[in-house]
C-alpha cells in the first residue's frame, strides 16, 4: 500500500471546497456522473479507432446505488478505468496543480464563485457531502485494479484491489449534514434534473413492468422486474431533422414539460457545426399579451449534461419566452459549468439563433399564410419584442410581421402601405396609419374612420407604443395615430378647410359657457369646424402624451411621464346642430344641462363616466325624457 500527501501547498483545501460551494452542493452528483460518462465515451472512442485491442465496448451503463444503512453512495461505471499510476497522476497531482491560484482567486470572495471543475476539482466536489471518498478502479489495459481512499485531509492511501471488471466505482461515505443524499427520492430528483439526457444509460434501482405473454385466449399479463433507467440517452435534439416526424417533436416537448398540457404551435430545430457546434430544439408555446410570462424555460446543456435554465446572453432576450433545449460544447462556462462567460462565441451563437428563428418564421409564413395568421395572436408578443430589441430581427421581420385590421384582414407592412396610400396620405404627403387598441371601447372612433373609407389596424399588445415609435423612426414619411387621439379630420389633414357655421361672436359666447361648465383640470376645450355628421362632443387623448405614458408604464418613454395626470381634449364640433342649439338656448340652466349631458355622453363613449358622475348622468337622462 502506498500512502502520501496530496500535492497541495495549502494546509487543507477541502474545507474551502465546502465553504465556497455549499449553496450549490447538490451538483456533486452531476459532476461524478459526468466524469463516469466521459470515461465511458473515451472507451468508446478508443475501441472505434482500434486503440483498445481485445476490449469489447458492449452496452455499458452507469449505476447509482444507495446503501442507507452504511451511509454510502456508489457511482459505478464500465468505462476506461485507471491504473494506479493514473490515479496518482490525475487524482493526487493534477487535481491540485492549480490550488494556489484557486485560493488566491477565491479565498476572499466569501461567495459561490463557481469553481467546480476548475483545476480538475470536479471529482473533489464529492467532499462537499462526504467525510470519506473511495475509488476502486480497473483500467481497460492489463494490470491490477487500484483502491484509493481519502478522509478529507491531504493524506491518502493507494493500494491494489481485487476488482475484476474494467471501470470505476466511487464510494461516498455521506456526512451527517448531507443524509438527504441517501434518500431515493432526492437522488431521483437530481438525476432527473441534471442527467435526464446523458448519452450513457443511468441505472438507479429497479422497477416493475407489465409484460404480455401468449396470444388470444392464452394471453396474460405478468409483472417483471427491469432496470430503472433514469435517462433518455438519445433525445430528439441529437438526431437529424430528417430522421424526426412531427409526432417525435411533440413527444419530446411532453418529455421536457410533462405538466404542460397544451401542444406547442411549432418548433425550430437548431443544428450547426461551424463556426461553432450547437444543436437544439426551440418551441413556440401559446403566448398571451402578458409581459410577465414565465421565462427561463429553455434548458441549456453541454454535451447532454444539464447546465442551467438561465440562458440569458446565449438566447436573445425576446426568445427567452420560448421553450426547449440548446446544447453546445462551445459555450464557454466557468468552472462549475453553471455560469456563462460572455465572449465572441456566445454573441455568434445568439446571432445564429436570432437568424434561425427569423428564417423559420418566414418559411412558415410563405408555406401556409392562412395558418400563420391564425397563430398570430399567440406569437405576436415574441415577434414584436424581437423587432424592438434586435435590429437584425427587425429587418427580417418585414417579410412576416403582420398588422391586423379591426376587420381581421392581415397585412404585411408593404401590403398595408399599398392599401392605404391613396386615402390616408395627408396634405404633407405623410402616410398616416390609424389604429385602435380596443375594438369595443373605441368603436365610435373606428366607425367614423371607416365611414371615411379609412383602414384601422387593431394593435393591442402591451408594447405597441414602443413598436410604433420604432416603426416611425425606421420607415420613411409615416406616422401612427390612434383613432381616438383627435377628430378624424385632424388625424389625417387634407387640403380643404371647413368653414364654421358659428360666427366669431357665437364662438366666443360658446367658449365662455363651456369654461364655466367643463372641468379645466381634466379637459382642454377645442372648437373645431367638422362635418355636420361628426359627433358634437368628442373626447380625445393627445397621441404624444398618451403614448409616452404607455411607454413609461412598460419601461421607456420620457422620465416622469407615467406620473402625469390623465388629460383629455374635448373637441366641440361647431357645425353640429346640437352645438348650434346650445349657443342659441336662452336660459342658462338649460344650456348648462345640455352641455353636461353632451359631455357625459362623450365620456361614456370613452369609458370615463363612473361612480357618482354616472349616477347623476342616469338621473338627468331620465329627467330629460319625462
Amino acid at each position: 500500500m502506498t500512502t502520501g500527501n496530496i500535492n497541495v501547498s495549502v494546509e487543507n483545501i477541502f474545507p474551502l471546497i465546502k465553504k465556497f460551494l455549499y449553496s450549490d452542493h447538490e451538483i456533486f452528483l452531476r459532476e461524478l456522473i459526468s466524469n463516469a460518462t466521459d470515461a465511458t465515451l473515451k472507451l468508446k472512442h478508443l475501441t472505434n479507432i482500434g486503440e483498445a485491442p481485445g476490449v469489447e465496448y458492449g452496452n455499458p451503463f452507469i449505476e447509482v446505488k444507495v446503501d442507507k444503512e452504511a451511509k454510502k453512495l456508489h457511482i459505478i461505471d464500465q468505462g476506461i478505468g485507471m491504473t494506479a499510476d493514473e490515479v496518482q497522476k490525475y487524482i493526487n497531482e493534477v487535481a491540485f496543480s492549480g490550488a494556489e491560484e484557486f485560493l488566491e482567486k477565491y479565498k476572499d470572495s466569501g461567495k459561490d464563485s463557481g469553481i467546480i471543475g476548475h483545476f480538475g476539482l470536479g471529482f473533489y466536489s464529492a467532499f462537499m457531502v462526504a467525510d470519506k471518498v473511495e475509488i476502486i478502479t480497473k483500467s481497460f489495459k492489463d494490470g491490477p485494479a487500484a483502491h484509493w481512499e481519502c478522509d478529507g485531509s491531504p493524506k491518502y492511501s493507494l493500494e491494489e484491489a481485487d476488482k475484476k471488471d474494467r471501470g470505476t466505482e466511487i464510494i461516498l461515505h455521506i456526512n451527517e449534514d448531507s443524509l438527504e443524499f441517501l434518500e431515493d427520492g432526492k437522488i431521483t430528483e437530481l438525476l432527473t434534473k441534471y442527467n435526464k439526457f446523458m448519452p450513457i444509460p443511468i441505472k438507479f434501482g429497479t422497477r416493475e413492468e407489465t409484460k404480455k405473454t401468449g396470444e388470444g385466449e392464452d394471453e396474460k399479463e405478468e409483472k417483471i422486474t427491469v432496470d430503472n433507467i433514469i435517462n433518455n440517452p438519445d433525445p430528439a435534439w441529437t438526431k437529424q431533422p430528417t430522421d424526426l416526424k412531427e409526432e417525435d417533436y411533440k413527444n419530446f416537448y411532453r418529455e421536457l414539460y410533462p405538466m404542460q398540457f397544451e401542444e406547442p404551435l411549432f418548433h425550430i430545430h437548431l443544428n450547426v457545426d461551424y463556426p461553432f457546434n450547437l444543436t437544439g430544439i426551440l418551441y413556440f408555446p401559446k403566448l398571451t399579451n402578458d409581459l410577465n410570462i414565465q421565462k427561463d424555460r429553455i434548458q441549456l446543456y453541454q454535451n447532454q449534461v444539464f447546465v442551467t435554465d438561465n440562458v440569458e446572453g446565449i438566447v436573445p432576450e425576446f426568445l427567452t419566452m420560448l421553450r426547449g433545449v440548446i446544447d453546445s460544447p462551445d459555450i464557454p462556462l466557468n468552472v462549475s459549468r453553471s455560469y456563462l462567460q460572455a465572449d465572441g462565441n456566445v454573441k455568434k451563437i445568439s446571432s445564429y439563433i436570432t437568424r434561425k428563428v427569423a428564417d423559420k418564421l418566414k418559411s412558415l409564413f410563405n408555406e401556409n399564410r392562412e395558418d400563420f395568421e391564425k397563430k398570430w395572436n399567440d406569437i405576436k408578443i415574441v415577434i414584436e419584442y424581437g423587432m424592438l430589441s434586435e435590429d437584425k430581427f427587425f429587418e427580417k421581420a418585414d417579410a412576416f410581421a403582420l398588422y391586423p385590421s379591426v376587420g381581421r384582414t392581415y397585412y404585411t407592412f408593404e401590403e398595408l402601405q399599398e392599401k392605404i396610400k391613396d386615402a390616408q396620405t395627408d396634405k404633407d404627403d405623410k402616410l398616416v396609419v390609424l389604429y385602435a387598441s380596443d375594438k369595443d371601447a373605441q368603436h365610435t372612433y373606428i366607425n367614423e374612420a371607416k365611414e371615411r373609407g379609412y383602414e384601422v389596424l387593431l394593435l393591442d399588445s402591451p408594447i405597441v407604443s414602443h413598436l410604433i415609435q420604432k416603426l416611425e423612426t425606421s420607415k420613411e414619411n409615416i406616422s401612427f395615430a390612434r383613432v381616438d387621439a383627435d377628430s378624424i379630420d385632424n388625424l389625417i389633414k387634407k387640403d380643404e378647410e371647413k368653414i364654421s357655421k358659428l360666427s366669431d361672436e357665437e364662438k366666443e359666447k360658446l367658449q365662455t359657457v363651456l369654461d364655466e361648465v367643463v372641468p379645466k383640470e381634466k379637459f382642454t376645450v377645442q372648437l373645431e369646424a367638422l362635418d355636420s355628421n361628426v359627433s358634437p362632443f368628442t373626447i380625445t387623448q393627445p397621441e404624444f402624451m398618451r403614448r409616452m405614458k404607455e411607454m413609461s408604464a412598460t419601461g421607456g418613454g420620457m422620465m416622469g411621464m407615467g406620473n402625469m395626470p390623465e388629460m383629455y381634449n374635448l373637441v366641440i364640433n361647431t357645425n353640429h346642430e346640437l352645438v348650434n342649439q346650445i349657443v342659441n338656448t336662452k336660459t342658462k340652466p338649460k344650456q348648462e344641462r345640455l352641455i353636461k349631458q353632451s359631455l357625459d355622453l362623450a365620456r361614456l363613449s370613452q369609458g370615463l363616466l363612473k361612480g357618482e358622475e354616472l349616477t347623476n348622468f342616469v338621473k338627468r337622462s331620465y329627467d330629460m325624457i319625462k
